[in-house]
């Protein structure tokens, strides 16, 4: 049967011919169940936000099915571009204000190196945990240029949570995992994130991390995300890895000094091999590391 979306002759065929193959009904299918989810989960025009139209559900006609769900897609389009210079509105000048030390008026101290300039209304804005400390009597009526500590990161790191904090993006070096310092500096990042009540950049880092976890990362991935509360995928990502190539993470050198650190996520892996080989063994099937896990 010759489809008449996708079919070779599709641009000669003219209703009522109506031959559709699985693939375009399954699909056209998704689209329309899509959108309409869509349309109960948008606010009424929030943020400027304009709510979708109903696809199936008409109270003043038929359904107009895929025609419908192509004015639904670009309505969408124009949406996204909307966000997107509001977005890109927002970032160049927050990010231009930070870059260029105008009007400054605190001081962030990493462990190590000089500390970075910044303002005390972004950082309040964007962390619960820094408006707590920012709002205080005593920091309020400290002058302009007084400090404040985050011993536990670097000054590249810290350099990155601040620009995060004024650009919502990750700076090309944390977000390349190729090497093992930007690999630290997601890590950090990730930490930090979940100390100071920052989602959003957790989720970013989350995203990354779980990207690019393989064998030569597994272990220290895994040992990052048992620390993240909020990081049970990356977690059983990495876990999935540990189980797929265990005689290659078992064996390595860094697993010795990870199990000194790591004791109880030791015992969750081997406890996890060995419901893998008795599951394997009962199956007689080699079962997905993943579903092992879970």
């Amino acid at each position: 049967m010759d489809c008449c979306i996708c079919g070779p002759m599709a641009a000669i065929y003219r209703p009522p011919r109506n031959t559709i193959c699985s693939p375009c009904y399954d699909g056209a299918k998704a689209i329309i169940a899509f959108l309409n989810e869509d349309e109960h989960s948008a606010g009424g025009g929030e943020g400027g936000l304009v709510k979708p139209r109903g696809l199936i559900k008409h109270t003043n006609s038929s359904p107009k099915g895929m025609t419908e769900v192509w004015e639904q897609v670009k309505e969408m389009r124009d949406r996204e571009e909307a966000a997107n210079r509001r977005a890109g509105f927002l970032e160049q000048g927050f990010g231009a204000a930070w870059m260029e030390g105008a009007h400054t008026d605190i001081l962030v101290k990493p462990g190590n190196g000089p500390p970075i300039p910044a303002h005390k209304a972004i950082l309040a804005a964007r962390s619960e945990v820094f408006r707590h400390m920012l709002c205080t009597d005593e920091c309020k009526a400290a002058p302009a240029g007084d400090c404040v500590s985050l011993p536990e990161l670097a000054h590249d790191e810290l350099s990155l949570l601040i620009a995060f904090l004024y650009t919502g993006t990750l700076d090309a070096a944390a977000a390349a995992t190729a090497t093992e310092a930007s690999e630290r500096r997601l890590h950090a990042l990730l930490v930090a994130a979940d100390k100071y009540d920052v989602p959003f950049m957790g989720r970013a880092c989350e995203a990354r991390l779980a990207a690019a976890v393989d064998p030569g990362n597994a272990l220290r991935t895994l040992e990052v995300a048992d620390r993240v509360t909020s990081c049970a995928a990356l977690k059983e990502r990495a876990m999935g890895t540990v189980l797929e190539h265990a005689e290659q993470v078992v064996f390595s050198d860094e697993y010795h000094d990870f199990a000194v650190r790591n004791a109880g996520l030791c015992v969750e892996i081997t406890r996890a091999l060995l419901a893998k080989a008795a599951g394997a063994k009962k199956a007689g099937h080699e079962p997905k590391s993943e579903d092992v896990y879970r």
